[in-house]
């Protein structure tokens, strides 16, 4: 499981993604089954520029939840999660073959690092209430996009190659040999 940029800036305080509340319950649920699954849990942190939101060490850049002795934090530049970073690395030692990813932005850096996933030939799923962003502002000859809308562009954004399932309930995790894989919308 990837964790994109659960970060305290993104999900609390007056910053927050509008309904924090919901996909931090949600994500609350996708890291309790991985756990009890024993299945890997990486975080991806982003450092942002100084003055940023997510500024390295300061009260927002801080992980909402914190990472147990056996999972692995990520820190990151860029919003694709393997660019630049031991995300593939640490994944092919773990010879993981499909991910479920959640987090934050959903059409910035979950959508980024899904589909450098999908090229990288990983199955993915991404369970619809475990990603969210911001609402969108209206620009020049436009209306502002909601958030809970832009969400779902950014799913189909990612085309067919990624699984998408309505609810965090539809997700299980099992250990199959020594990888784990997805099959229809449970990772086995």
């Amino acid at each position: 499981m990837i964790i994109v940029d659960v970060q305290n800036a993104f999900v609390s305080g007056i910053d927050a993604v509008p309904e924090s509340e919901q996909l931090i319950a949600s994500i609350s649920i996708l890291l309790a089954k991985a756990r009890s699954a024993h299945a890997p849990v990486i975080f991806l942190q982003n450092d942002g520029e100084m003055g940023a939101l997510d500024e390295p060490y300061q009260s927002g850049w801080a992980l909402f939840f914190p990472p147990l002795s056996n999972e692995f934090v990520v820190r990151k530049y860029e919003d694709n999660g393997f660019d630049g970073t031991l995300l593939q690395k640490i994944l092919d030692e773990l010879k993981v073959k499909s991910l479920v990813i959640c987090g934050v932005l959903s059409e910035m850096c979950v959508t980024a690092t899904a589909r450098a996933a999908l090229k990288l030939g990983y199955d993915v799923l991404l369970a619809h209430d475990a990603h969210a962003t911001y609402n969108v502002p209206a620009g020049p000859g436009s209306n502002g996009v909601p958030a809970a809308m832009a969400a779902r562009v950014a799913e189909w954004s990612l085309g067919d190659e990624i699984r998408i399932c309505a609810s965090v309930n539809e997700v299980a995790f099992k250990k199959a040999g020594h990888t784990y894989r997805l099959i229809e919308n449970k990772v086995l």
